[in-house]
């Protein structure tokens, strides 16, 4: 997930990472990392990442609470998906 948030950060960095902890990871910038990208920036990238994921779990888990209240089957709501 680190080097997502590089990515969320700066979509076009150049970085190799040894580790899966932040605040012990090595993280290697191939180019010279121009846009000086901080370990803070990177938690806070992190954190945002995981927050939308969470968010994405939690409207489908709406939305199929919803279809039910309807009185969709699972497998109707499956349907519905493809």
């Amino acid at each position: 997930m680190i080097a997502e948030a590089i990515l969320k950060i700066k979509s076009d960095a150049e970085v190799s990472i040894d580790g899966n902890d932040i605040d012990t990871c090595e993280i290697i910038w191939h180019d010279n990392n121009p846009t000086n990208i901080t370990k803070e920036q990177i938690k806070v990238a992190i954190q945002e990442i995981a927050d939308a994921a969470a968010k994405k779990i939690t409207d489908k888990e709406s939305a199929n609470a919803k279809l039910k209240e309807l009185g969709l089957t699972d497998d109707e709501i499956e349907a519905f998906k493809s």
